[in-house]
């Protein structure tokens, strides 16, 4: 994938996106052993050979981990409430990881983060229809009914939201118990599909991304995701094979 070469720089975990413009800038970094003093140029991080103050910058091993996001975090770096983030919990986590989508600030449960920014972008493209499950409980009794049109199709804010499967474990008129699987990972989609019939959700956690699933991970937990696990959990990933077998996973 492009990216300008400040956020390039940012991904591989060498500095700050603020920092490095400034680099780029100052005329200390080169690419294929060319200055470069414009920030925004495209490059493809995988394709190109960095330096910073000629020094050759190696790309990072491949490094995958599963983390169990507990409620009251956010998925973010920084947060200027000073709430927790992500990366308290991974803090002692030896290298530089971005989130593959988000889990908003109430819901916990499985999130994969990242140094792979060509696995994350397979991850998160819609077209790959990559599935996320759910435990969701909602206000009210949600019907069969309800369930069917919510993955026939329902309109939240001018946009059309479907959920590829939808199970009523239990209902009744005050709490219902589903098992959600999304397939486009659009924003606060599980709570906008129930919004838009009428309902509230009271709890909500994901325990599946494609085939990792959160397992026996307690709260605020992390563990390295092997380079098998992930050929195994996301074998229709053909393009991510090679890779994926060249490059390993960090231990």
């Amino acid at each position: 994938m492009t990216v300008p070469l400040a956020r390039a720089l940012s991904k591989l975990g060498l500095a700050t996106r603020t920092d490095a413009r400034a680099l780029v800038e100052s005329g200390r970094v080169r690419v294929d052993g060319r200055t470069v003093v414009d920030p925004r140029l495209p490059v493809v991080p995988e394709r190109v050979r960095l330096e910073i103050d000629g020094r050759p910058i190696d790309p990072p091993a491949s490094v995958t981990i599963a983390l169990h996001k507990p409620r009251g975090v956010v998925t973010t770096r920084r947060d200027p409430e000073g709430r927790r983030t992500v990366y308290d919990l991974i803090a002692d986590l030896p290298h530089h990881v971005v989130p593959v989508g988000r889990l908003d600030y109430a819901t916990s449960g499985l999130l994969l983060l990242t140094n792979d920014t060509r696995l994350a972008d397979w991850l998160t493209d819609p077209a790959n229809e990559v599935p996320r499950v759910y435990l969701v409980t909602a206000r009210g009794r949600v019907t069969e009914n309800d369930a069917r049109a919510m993955e026939e199709g329902v309109v939240s804010r001018g946009e059309r939201l479907c959920a590829r499967q939808i199970t009523v474990r239990k209902a009744s008129n005050r709490e219902s118990h589903l098992v959600v699987e999304l397939v486009e990972g659009r924003n606060r989609e599980v709570r906008r599909l129930l919004s838009a019939l009428g309902h509230e959700v009271s709890r909500l956690r994901r325990v599946q991304f494609g085939g990792l699933t959160l397992g026996q991970l307690e709260p605020g937990a992390w563990r390295i995701v092997s380079a098998g696990e992930l050929l195994d959990a996301f074998p229709s990933a053909s393009v991510r094979r090679k890779h994926l077998q060249r490059r390993g996973s960090a231990r």
